[in-house]
């Protein structure tokens, strides 16, 4: 049984989190994660054992990165540094560089001044949840207890083509035989880890590019611009006549998209652009997407439409991930813009993501805007309530609010409580065909939980 966030002192739903300079995301923590988790993937045997780090722009980096560094050193493994690179890549490249151990310092679409630190194991995939609480188990016990003899000690390099690798690994996604020859696209890289390689790989697949978000400072990173925040891109598109808007955050992990109009296309539309595709080619495996709770009813109804299913997941793309695994399935993802296609990467992939996009809107002819609406969305209202002391949802009143939530919307929508991972939070989310009854109904269960 997977363990739950209160379990846990250091690692939340992805990862190390927080606030830079700041308990847990501070030197000390990570140059216990690096011990740790450096004894935990070494075996053995005689041979060297490698890890691979990649990070984003943020100023916080530069005291996260070198404290790692001393970690895994200090108990013997070899360090390959690769500078900015997008999560997906240090995943791709933790496997063909066959490494024991890939991380990346990396907050996602957070602000600046938070930072995170993600592991990966040797097949490129995120840690399970028991491996994670092993690695916290071992940085607050003895951590000095069998680090390496001084000339055992790791020896630390540059990877200075780890960039251009992933540029030809996320070419090699487009189809050969089409071309981005005539399309002008705005590519919005969230002043992040894709900065240098996503522009790039655009032009060299035939694209007329205009990027914006890629002037990174140390602290610009999101900044009124990326995946979160995607009105700088949707304006530069109508300024510049643009056919497709694409939008990455910090790490590049999720996008999102706008046509030509600068209406937004969000993970669900992608999601269904996509699987509509492969479905059309017979690649779609199983006849399943994977999404999470939080995933629109309009992107089932779309897959029940052409008898494919959908399975839901608790929220988090590792979870995705893992339910795609069991079942053997290529495509999933969140309706934030975390998009995973597993023919070609072990995590969520913006630039992956929206090169099929791309794919689909040069072979199909059609229009942006008339290619991002393959659903009617579902009216869905969200509301955050905050609580002290106990969880509520054990409370009769609470329970109650629930039951006549889900009688009044039986057959025409979905009702879905649950606590925030991070957060004293308790998420209400109701969705169906009448947006009024949708708010009565969260308004009714909020009220109950607020007391």
């Amino acid at each position: 049984m997977s363990a739950t966030p209160t379990q846990r002192k250091y690692f939340g739903t992805d990862g190390i989190r927080g606030r830079a300079n700041t308990f847990p995301m501070t030197a000390e923590v990570a140059y216990r994660v690096g011990m740790a988790a450096g004894k935990m993937f070494m075996s053995e045997t005689d041979r060297r054992h490698l890890v691979v780090i990649g990070k984003d722009t943020r100023l916080s980096g530069y005291m996260i990165e070198p404290a790692l560094v001393a970690g895994f050193t200090s108990v013997g493994m070899d360090v390959r540094l690769f500078g900015p690179l997008p999560t997906p890549g240090v995943a791709m490249m933790t496997r063909s560089m066959r490494a024991d151990l890939g991380v990346m310092i990396s907050a996602s679409h957070n602000a600046f001044a938070d930072n995170g630190i993600k592991l990966f194991g040797p097949d490129g995939y995120k840690l399970s949840d028991e491996v994670e609480l092993a690695i916290e188990a071992r940085m607050d016990g003895n951590i000095l207890e069998g680090i390496a003899e001084p000339q055992k000690l790791g020896r630390v390099q540059r990877v200075d083509d780890a960039q251009w690798r992933y540029v030809e690994i996320a070419k090699a996604s487009f189809p050969r035989h089409l071309t981005l020859n005539g399309l002008r696209i705005v590519i919005d890289c969230a002043n992040g880890a894709a900065y240098k390689v996503a522009p790039l790989a655009l032009y060299e697949l035939g694209a007329e590019v205009f990027s914006i978000g890629v002037t990174p400072d140390g602290i610009n990173i999101n900044e009124k611009c990326g995946s979160t925040q995607p009105q700088a891109m949707a304006e530069k598109v109508k300024e510049l006549r643009a056919d497709i808007g694409i939008a990455l955050d910090g790490d590049a992990d999720r996008v999102v998209i706008c046509d030509e109009h600068g209406q937004i296309v969000d993970g669900d539309q992608i999601m269904a652009i996509i699987a509509g595709n492969l479905s059309a080619k017979g690649l779609l495996k199983g006849g399943s997407v994977v999404a999470t709770v939080m995933s629109n009813l309009g992107l089932e109804r779309f897959l029940n439409q052409r008898k494919l299913k959908l399975h839901r997941t608790q929220v988090g793309d590792r979870y995705v991930m893992e339910r795609m695994r069991e079942g053997g399935f290529n495509l999933g993802g969140e309706q934030s813009g975390h998009v995973i296609l597993s023919d070609h990467a072990t995590t969520g992939d913006g630039l992956i993501a929206a090169l099929q996009v791309l794919a689909v809107l040069v072979e199909s002819g059609q229009t942006m805007s008339q290619l991002g609406r393959q659903f009617e969305t579902v009216p869905q209202v969200l509301k955050n309530v905050r609580f002290t002391g106990t969880s509520p949802l054990e409370s009769d009143a609470v329970k109650q609010a629930i039951r006549e939530g889900e009688a009044m919307l039986k057959g025409s929508g979905r009702v879905l409580v649950r606590p925030s991972g991070t957060e004293p939070l308790i998420r209400v989310m109701a969705e169906g065909d009448d947006e009024k009854q949708v708010r009565t109904v969260v308004g009714n269960i909020s009220a109950a939980i607020a007391g």
